[in-house]
């Protein structure tokens, strides 16, 4: 499957200009669920996707665990400054002090060690290893099925197979959808979004929190194949005073 990362992508002046961002219906958290599983296809997607919704729940005493799929460290393929095994413990080094910056320190993380990149070859494993840690109480908030990057969608898919036969409750939440549709796109199902507002004390830590993950907002170094992924242009649509939930 091909990305469809490209380019500086919707800038998130257009995303903001648009009213029907503004007029999503609200997501409605109560009845609290039980237990909220995340599963993140990389460190930082559960973060960057819903952190301010999950330290919502958190604050309201549900149980949050999160399942970090792969490590995250294909992120700099080309770079000659880290390789790919430092790039892992770097990655859930910051994940977990992204974490703590919501107040999410104690969450229980599960490391799935997938290939980073290669999510979809393990696609059936992933939808039986998260199988056990769901049930009729749970919630699941995973990345959007046609996200537009590979891992993301695989994600997406294993989490809809492993809520189907548990009954847990499939919540989907778009990252780099941000990035590649533009405002009313058909391909984006608008009428199943609802937006979660954010405290401005939640949404606050939340941008603090996006700031842990040094290895993706920053460059690595001056050296080519190390530059940021999550360059301001990105990260200001993913930093938002709200989130937004597929339902």
């Amino acid at each position: 499957m091909v990305s469809r990362i490209e380019g500086l992508g919707t800038p998130e002046s257009s995303w903001q200009a648009w009213p029907g961002l503004a007029a999503l219906n609200l997501f409605d958290l109560y009845p609290l669920p039980a237990s909220v599983v995340v599963v993140a296809p990389h460190p930082d997607d559960e973060v960057l996707g819903v952190g301010g919704t999950l330290a919502l729940l958190r604050t309201a005493g549900v149980s949050v665990r999160v399942v970090a799929v792969s490590d995250g460290e294909a992120s700099h393929p080309h770079s000659r400054t880290v390789t790919p095994t430092q790039l892992a413990e770097i990655r859930r080094a910051e994940q977990y002090v992204a974490l703590c910056r919501l107040g999410l320190g104690r969450a229980e993380i599960h490391r799935g060690g997938l290939p980073d990149g290669q999510v979809d070859r393990h696609e059936a494993g992933l939808a039986d290893t998260l199988t056990p840690l769901l049930d009729e109480h749970t919630w699941c908030l995973t990345t959007w099925a046609h996200d537009g990057h590979p891992d993301h969608e695989a994600t997406g898919r294993a989490a809809a197979t492993a809520a189907d036969r548990t009954g847990a409750r499939l919540l989907s939440f778009p990252v780099w959808t941000w990035h590649w549709a533009q405002p009313a796109d058909p391909r984006v199902p608008w009428s199943t979004a609802r937006q979660v507002p954010l405290p401005p004390m939640i949404a606050q830590a939340k941008r603090h929190a996006a700031r842990a993950f040094a290895s993706q907002v920053e460059p690595l170094s001056t050296q080519p194949g190390d530059e940021a992924i999550l360059g301001p242009h990105r990260l200001a649509r993913l930093t938002r005073d709200f989130e937004v939930i597929l339902l």
